[in-house]
């Protein structure tokens, strides 16, 4: 279900590519410092979008390092970090944890509850820190699964579960900001979970799995119907980022919301275009 908040990187400048790197290795690097190294197989854009509005929004001090790591083991890599860095590590070991949990109890999936087993830890020492967000995570997961299996004709009621999750990871500091963080959170977290739908909703009816998309109409929704709604969903996610007082790295930000969020929708687009192409062809 993550993954979705990505930069074009086509649509970058040179610096703003060096930046957006440096961040997600920034991450990558305290994944493996605070978690271990296989911790690193979970790292997800989303999360580096986190660190981005957070250190933006908050201007903390940051560290620069130059290195090499076993995934780029021929050229140094620049990184960044900031305090944010290490609490977007352990939310995403807390959401990869449940995740993983969640796919095991869906589709028995042996591989998936042997990588929760593997997180469980990681997980733990994340729940200690930050008991507010890991207590959200664990509830509106429950509460989702819930409702998928229910089966509920509302599709709001299960995108609206989700963005209360990413709501409570969004907000770091109890203060003045915390209200708008939190909304901005919920409704990007409407639209992730809208968004995988989409891109799950031919898969999903074809194995009876529950989807939002399918009271809207499922098969008989067009493209255009579906991506309607969603560039709703996004728009009001643009709406309550647009009200954040960011200057730093904003036009990256910006980048991601307007255009990035829509990469692996066309990638799924395209697939299922070629798919159709291959049947046609038989």
């Amino acid at each position: 279900m993550f993954g979705y908040i990505v930069a074009s990187v086509d649509a970058l400048t040179p610096e703003q590519k060096e930046r957006y790197r440096g961040c997600y290795c920034g991450l990558c690097r305290a994944l493996r410092q605070r978690h271990g190294s296989l911790s690193r197989l979970t790292l997800n854009f989303d999360m580096t979008f986190l660190v981005m509005l957070l250190t933006s929004m908050y201007e903390p001090p940051e560290s620069e390092q130059i290195k090499r790591c076993f995934i780029h083991p021929v050229k140094e890599r620049e990184s960044w970090s900031s305090r944010f860095t290490d609490y977007a590590a352990d939310m995403n070991v807390a959401l990869a944890y449940y995740n993983c949990l969640d796919d095991w109890q869906d589709g028995r999936s042996v591989a998936r509850l042997t990588e929760a087993k593997m997180l469980k830890s990681g997980f733990e020492r994340a729940a200690e820190l930050w008991p507010r967000q890991c207590t959200a995570i664990s509830a509106c997961i429950e509460e989702l699964s819930d409702i998928e299996r229910s089966g509920g004709e509302n599709p709001d009621v299960a995108a609206n579960c989700f963005g209360r999750l990413m709501g409570e990871l969004f907000v770091y500091y109890e203060d003045s900001w915390e209200k708008q963080f939190r909304l901005f959170g919920q409704s990007l977290g409407r639209f992730i979970y809208m968004m995988d739908a989409c891109v799950d909703l031919e898969s999903d009816l074809k194995r009876g799995r529950y989807n939002p998309f399918a009271s809207m109409g499922g098969a008989n929704l067009t493209e255009q119907e579906k991506r309607s709604i969603l560039t709703m969903l996004i728009g009001e996610c643009a709406v309550e980022f647009e009200k954040l007082p960011l200057l730093q790295d904003v036009d990256i930000m910006r980048s991601i919301l307007y255009s990035g969020v829509w990469i692996q929708y066309e990638r799924a687009m395209k697939k299922k275009g070629e798919s159709e192409i291959d049947k046609r062809s038989l």
